[in-house]
């Protein structure tokens, strides 16, 4: 199909989108409410919609004062009786489909319902809405004259009691129409291997010789997948390659450490990067605009939000507001109830509000990845931040890291320690440690005021990983690949302890 005609299309169908889009941009709390109100009526009837009492609730504010917020291990019965083949327990059609998520490194796998409600309402309407607001921003593009590159989950699917469950990237591609296939590489046949090494040499052989056009995928996993595409090719620029390559889609990480990289790797000032925020609980947010550094958050993919302040969260203050309530500039960690049966439910992400007209996001972390042990609050957007910052100072490369507090002894001051690799080490070490603990003090008061004369925190203890130590240290937990993250920052020293013995 002629080029033309094929952006002619997604210009039509964005158009027929836009009208819906533009509601929610002018009207977000009266399109969220009345999306509250019809996931109620849908599951009225169900166990939980019984249990209370769904099809008397008139307002947010009874909704909220009646479902208590729950994390998976509150679900995880009810979720465990659906997957064995029971119906109508929370959500009324029966749900087939469960994204197995283990998180960042927990040994105990999450078993995410995913309804055809939200496959085809949320994550498919998700990713429509992508290219055509890609398409939009660049009328020009050669997007649809090539394939897509994309690097998902590497988990197969597994039947169980008559229910599916494995990576959601899996599911989505099992359910994708059958034409999909031609549009991507690689092979659905490669993109459910299990094994993440023999995959990656699979993805590699088969995708050097296809007109690749844009790349999708988790930056960190799709980094070592195009160096390794560079090695076998000896071609440092990927362009040589491919050389109607335009975009790269991601998600799932920072971008932040690993950008100069891309850039060696991309070295065009036309190519772009489209980031969005999805997860096995839904599809939230899309880059909507070029070169931005903010996410829309998508209203009407069937979920409902709340937030509570992250001043507030685990402590007998908490509290939970709805969108209409938000600030801008504050940290929150999402609650969601959605069209797959998850009632008002902790994903465990935290986001800061960049804007309220639109709403828009920047992801800043995770719940239980911070450090907070002398009030100093570090979340990983000031990590990442201060991080960016150094490298470029010292012209260095990060490959991954993670940090942890020295907790006081005695009359020992505490101090953060941190584990880093490098792709490219920086000549001076001590002065690579100084620049990064300038810059957390400039992007977090909090951190600045116990580093202030060394009054609680004394300078950061930087270890230098070797070479590959978060590869090994996650393929011994059998996290290689896919949706697999290394936790930035820890309350506790359990991931820096394994880390630095395997470091020896």
């Amino acid at each position: 199909m002629p080029i033309p005609i094929v952006n002619s299309i997604a210009s039509w169908f964005l158009k027929k989108r836009f009208h819906q889009i533009d509601l929610f941009l002018k009207y977000p709390v009266e399109v969220q409410e009345e999306l509250l109100h019809s996931l109620l009526d849908k599951a009225k009837n169900t166990e939980i919609g019984r249990e209370y009492d769904f099809s008397s609730i008139k307002t947010y504010r009874e909704f909220a004062d009646r479902i208590p917020v729950t994390t998976y291990e509150d679900n995880e019965a009810r979720i465990e009786r659906s997957r064995r083949g029971e119906n109508n327990i929370f959500w009324p059609k029966p749900i087939k489909w469960f994204a197995k998520s283990s998180g960042t490194t927990n040994a105990k796998s999450k078993f995410i319902p995913v309804s055809d409600e939200s496959l085809e309402n949320c994550h498919y309407a998700a990713s429509k809405d992508l290219l055509c607001m890609y398409l939009n921003n660049n009328p020009s593009s050669h997007l649809f004259l090539g394939k897509g590159l994309r690097l998902g989950g590497s988990k197969e699917l597994y039947k169980d009691n008559g229910t599916v469950y494995g990576d959601l990237s899996a599911i989505l591609i099992d359910n994708m129409p059958f034409w999909a296939e031609f549009s991507s590489t690689p092979s659905n046949e490669v993109s459910l291997m299990g094994d993440w090494e023999t995959k990656l040499d699979a993805i590699v052989s088969q995708t050097i010789n296809e007109k690749v056009t844009s790349l999708a995928g988790v930056p960190s996993w799709m980094l070592v997948l195009l160096n390794a595409v560079a090695e076998k090719t000896g071609k440092d620029n990927l362009f040589e390659i491919w050389p109607n390559l335009e975009v790269y889609f991601h998600g799932g990480v920072s971008f932040d450490p690993y950008v100069d990289q891309y850039k060696k790797l991309l070295p065009r000032d036309t190519f772009r990067y489209y980031e969005i925020y999805n997860a096995s609980e839904g599809f939230f947010a899309i880059q909507d605009h070029n070169s931005s550094n903010e996410l829309l958050l998508m209203l009407d993919y069937g979920i409902f939000y709340e937030f509570i302040p992250m001043d507030t969260y685990g402590t007998p203050e908490e509290k939970v507001i709805p969108l209409s309530e938000v600030e801008k500039d504050k940290n929150y960690a999402i609650i969601i109830t959605t069209n797959a049966g998850l009632w008002r439910y902790k994903i465990g992400d935290t986001i800061r509000f960049t804007s309220i007209d639109p709403y828009r996001i920047k992801v800043t972390g995770r719940t239980k990845h911070h450090i907070n042990a002398f009030g100093e609050e570090l979340i990983i957007e000031n990590a990442e931040a201060a991080l960016r910052k150094a490298t470029h100072l010292t012209q260095t490369e990060i490959v991954d890291y993670t940090a942890a507090p020295i907790f006081m002894e005695g009359k020992e001051k505490g101090a953060h320690e941190w584990i880093i690799e490098f792709k490219t080490p920086p000549e001076d070490f001590d002065f690579f440690s100084q620049l990064l603990d300038k810059a957390l003090q400039e992007v977090n008061s909090d951190y600045e005021a116990k580093r202030n004369n060394n009054t609680t925190l004394k300078a950061p203890k930087i270890h230098c990983a070797r070479e590959r130590l978060f590869y090994d240290w996650l393929k011994e937990k059998n996290k290689l690949g896919g949706q697999h993250k290394v936790p930035r920052l820890s309350n506790t020293r359990n991931y820096l302890e394994e880390l630095l013995t395997l470091n020896n």
